[in-house]
């Protein structure tokens, strides 16, 4: 990997499945935290099923709440070439590029957490929570901390439009 700078922002001009997938997820998390500190520390298994079903995506493409939103008529942008045209939807799993990563990071991070919270600290919620609001925010705004930090490692979006470098310009930026 080749260290880069920018900023990695996915695309926010329309709702496709993989946007709505972290929706979905980042509400369901903020939920099920909510609920874990609030009314009972077992809440939190709907924190780790969220995480384990992010794994098995980032492991084998395949999506129940990607298949749901495929079948309600949703775009792909990150569809299997075997998925398009098909019943069923299906993530690449051709290359670990950056958007498969974070599915793998963000499975294992609320894993870690979840455990952490009922064996160690309940505070280990505000974790599981801070990540589930980030979810929230990356589909609204496309911006998240973890995908740029994967970005200036150098690891390869396939959701972000290609960067055109502009020459620099003859004209001064102040006059």
């Amino acid at each position: 990997m080749r260290l880069r700078s920018g900023i990695y922002i996915v695309p926010t001009d329309r709702w496709y499945i993989e946007r709505t997938v972290w929706l979905i997820a980042g509400v369901v998390l903020l939920a099920a935290t909510g609920l874990a500190w609030i009314a009972h520390p077992l809440w939190v298994v709907i924190v780790i099923a969220t995480a384990w079903a992010s794994i098995a995506v980032s492991l084998t493409g395949f999506c129940i709440v990607g298949n749901v939103l495929h079948r309600l008529g949703f775009p792909a942008r990150l569809a299997a070439r075997s998925s398009i045209g098909s019943k069923w939807y299906s993530m690449q799993t051709d290359s670990w590029y950056l958007e498969r990563r974070i599915y793998l990071a963000v499975g294992i991070n609320l894993t870690l957490a979840s455990v952490l919270s009922l064996a160690h600290s309940p505070w280990w919620f505000s974790f599981t929570g801070f990540v589930g609001g980030a979810m929230v925010w990356f589909a609204a705004t496309g911006f998240c901390i973890m995908a740029n930090g994967l970005y200036w490692l150098g690891a390869e979006p396939r959701l972000a439009p290609p960067r055109v470098e502009h020459p620099p310009s003859a004209e001064p930026l102040f006059r």
